[in-house]
């Protein structure tokens, strides 16, 4: 019930601490998650500001709507707040996207209960105590730790939550969402992606190469936007992956907390033996390893891998077909317009894709026609 022009300045306060408090912030992300630092100072930490501004800007806007096709009637449509939210948030960029989610819980009126990643939870709760000191009445906003299969599971049956957000794996939103529709609860997820990166002989080859860099080796190749399988037309193949795999090779492993660092360890052991299992299934498949396909090597303690890249046979191959979520690059050849535009649409995953081309008229029918939420 607070005034709009209230809770604006509360949540432009929000955003004004996290950017006084950005290098504790950046240390605890980078000290739990081993996201590389000049990766947090340069992205993620002003993103987790900019989501409070943003949402106190957009509030701003808001507007009802009047309906008058019934002459006998004037419909007046406003907005209220739904409640309390249940606000799920993933490991591999804790503070930037659960913060998206309570300043967009908040900016509407609603309360929230936020349960970070269980092996990431420190700049969360770092951030929990900003809020407080923002202004934000106590009980808006609130915090849970534990494991998904038990705190998230609660959460997501609690009788007093009206609405869950979840960012996360596929088969766990899958989970989620089926346990929150037995209460009726509306649901926002972002889940996987196995996003095609179209290369097309059209493109400026140096900006698409630093594209696809970027694409699969930022935040330690850990993101479900990742441009994983990358597709190159046949007449550019050769030099666009040799370009490719030399880069690769210079890039710097190292302590995240190293602002030359480029790659830094994975968020926990078991996912790094994860990853590395799919240079195997890469063999399985026929693929042939172009680069890395090995832990990291001269590191006593963490999570290292080598940035990898492998061209693979076809797309039914499985490490095109599966999220592996890790610096693991697939490569596909193709020849031509519409047998790039199949084999990027032949994928149960549709969250984004990317596409290369210096013709615009290239560029706008490959976003009319590939499946996915955003190209």
């Amino acid at each position: 019930r607070m005034a709009l022009d209230e809770r604006q300045k509360v949540l432009r306060r929000v955003a004004s601490l996290i950017r006084e408090n950005a290098e504790e912030l950046a240390y605890l992300e980078c000290l739990n998650s081993g996201i590389p630092m000049r990766h947090l100072a340069n992205g993620q930490i002003p993103r987790a500001a900019q989501n409070f501004d943003f949402f106190a800007e957009f509030i701003g806007q808001g507007a009802g709507q009047v309906y008058s096709q019934d002459h006998r009637y004037l419909t007046l449509v406003t907005r209220e707040p739904i409640g309390v939210a249940a606000l799920i948030g993933p490991w591999n960029a804790p503070l930037a996207l659960t913060s998206m989610k309570i300043a967009g819980c908040i900016a509407f009126g609603n309360c929230c209960v936020a349960k970070p990643a269980e092996q990431t939870p420190l700049a969360v709760a770092r951030l929990m105590e900003l809020i407080r000191d923002a202004g934000v009445p106590p009980g808006v906003v609130n915090m849970v730790n534990g494991r998904g299969i038990v705190s998230g599971d609660a959460l997501v049956r609690h009788d007093g939550v009206d609405l869950v957000s979840f960012t996360g794996g596929t088969g766990t939103g899958r989970s989620i969402m089926t346990r929150a529709g037995a209460g009726l609860k509306p649901c926002s997820m972002e889940l996987g992606g196995k996003s095609a990166n179209i290369v097309f002989a059209s493109a400026d080859l140096e900006r698409a190469l630093d594209g696809a860099l970027l694409g699969i080796f930022s935040n330690n190749g850990q993101q479900c936007l990742a441009g994983s399988r990358i597709l190159v037309e046949r007449a550019i193949a050769e030099e666009f992956i040799a370009a490719f795999v030399e880069r690769t090779k210079k890039l710097k492993i190292g302590d995240p907390m190293d602002p030359r660092t480029e790659i830094g360890p994975l968020a926990f052991r078991g996912h790094l033996e994860r990853v590395l299992s799919y240079v195997g299934v890469a063999k399985t498949d026929g693929a042939k390893l172009l680069v890395g396909g090995e832990a990291a090597r001269g590191f006593d303690r963490g999570a290292f891998m080598q940035p990898t890249a492998v061209l693979a046979p076809n797309n039914n191959a499985r490490i095109c077909q599966e999220e592996i979520f890790g610096p693991f690059a697939t490569f596909l050849t193709f020849d031509g317009f519409d047998e790039a535009i199949t084999m990027a649409n032949a994928s149960r995953f549709g969250l984004v894709s990317y596409v290369w081309s210096q013709d615009m008229m290239t560029a706008l029918k490959a976003s009319r026609v590939i499946r996915s939420g955003v190209v």
